[in-house]
């Protein structure tokens, strides 16, 4: 493969041939650079997620490129194994994530996916799950629609955004936390005051939490795309989140606030604070990530005038399972009551054992 980043036939115009499907050979500047020009492309896709995934959680990270008969870089799909035996055996893209599928002309895109499926069938794998967002799966996967994103166009002007599409109680709802003196900060140094609400906020819904060093890896492999903000009342932090810059988009991936201090809404601040930041930055577009349709999650999300956006993710499995590990799921429900009272310092100890393995 050359050095510099191969144009495929598809941006040159041309259909492609059954493009040939191989690893990638360390050419993770190429991988990027092609990802970064490729359609329907996000952060999910840099070969960075390597550093975060294969080396703080351990699991196999497998890269996978489709060349043109000429040899050029035609599409790519990043793969990663999640094995243990407590949850089971899976093959995504990508996981702990909510995109990931395969990129490039429509031929790339149909080799990677029948190439994804020998190596779940081969690997006796119990699910396979491309995380697809705007292109409808190859076959032969199904496509699995029980998750959307709430997406909610930015206006040049904040203040247009405030006036004229909030409706009055979300307005008051935000004015709350400001009245009683709450501030948001944002900036790498907010990473570790994130994590602090992050992590109580897990353990008290009862759910096992990534490790620090998780995010430690996140920083390190993309600082020009990760934004991090907190709440703070008195000085300490109430509400935070995480997040990422893709092109003209910012998506809100992980976010949490402090039980405690529910009655002032923090999270309606964070939320706005978050908003007003990406306007500045000239985004166009502020996505509150992947929730469950009809969920309380989904409508605190779409009551900020967003829209819904179905996300197609495409599952093959030898046993019809539907999806990964639920924490929803009434078999975990009993356990996530217990762990939601365990002290903070045995469930931040115990957690990252548990959720590297819930994908």
């Amino acid at each position: 493969m050359a050095d510099s980043l191969p144009r495929s036939r598809e941006l040159d115009g041309d259909v492609d041939a059954d493009p040939a499907v191989v690893e990638c050979d360390g050419q993770w500047s190429t991988w990027d650079a092609f990802v970064r020009e490729a359609e329907h492309s996000s952060f999910c896709h840099l070969s960075g997620w390597r550093n975060v995934i294969g080396e703080v959680l351990g699991h196999e990270c497998i890269h996978r490129v489709a060349l043109d008969p000429a040899g050029n870089w035609a599409g790519v799909l990043p793969l990663v194994r999640v094995r243990s035996a407590m949850f089971g055996h899976y093959l995504l893209s990508m996981p702990f994530l909510n995109y990931g599928g395969p990129l490039g002309s429509p031929s790339a895109r149909g080799r990677l996916t029948a190439d994804a499926v020998r190596l779940a069938e081969r690997s006796r794998t119990d699910l396979l799950e491309l995380r697809q967002r705007q292109v409808p799966p190859s076959p032969p996967l199904e496509e699995a629609r029980r998750k959307v994103t709430v997406v909610l166009e930015l206006p040049d002007d904040a203040g247009v955004l405030w006036s004229d599409g909030l409706k009055a109680k979300v307005r008051s709802q935000v004015r709350r936390p400001q009245k009683e003196g709450m501030v948001t900060r944002f900036g790498p140094r907010e990473r570790e005051p994130f994590y602090e609400v992050f992590a109580r906020n897990m353990r008290d819904l009862g759910t096992p939490v990534l490790p620090a060093r998780f995010f430690e890896a996140v920083s390190a492999s993309f600082p020009d795309e990760v934004e991090y903000g907190c709440v703070y009342w008195k000085d300490a932090p109430v509400a935070a989140g995480c997040g990422f810059v893709w092109r003209d988009e910012f998506e809100m991936t992980w976010a949490s606030s402090l039980r405690e201090h529910a009655i002032m809404a923090p999270n309606m601040l964070l939320y706005w604070s978050f908003i007003g930041r990406m306007v500045e930055r000239r985004m166009r577009r502020f996505n509150f990530g992947r929730c469950t349709p009809d969920s309380g999650t989904h409508r605190f999300k779409l009551q900020w005038g967003g829209v819904d956006e179905v996300l197609p993710w495409g599952q093959w499995s030898p046993r019809d399972l539907s999806e990964t590990p639920n924490p929803n799921r009434p078999a975990y429900q009993m356990a996530a009551r217990l762990w939601s009272r365990l002290p903070l310092a045995i469930a931040n100890r115990l957690g990252p054992l548990i959720a590297r393995q819930i994908p």
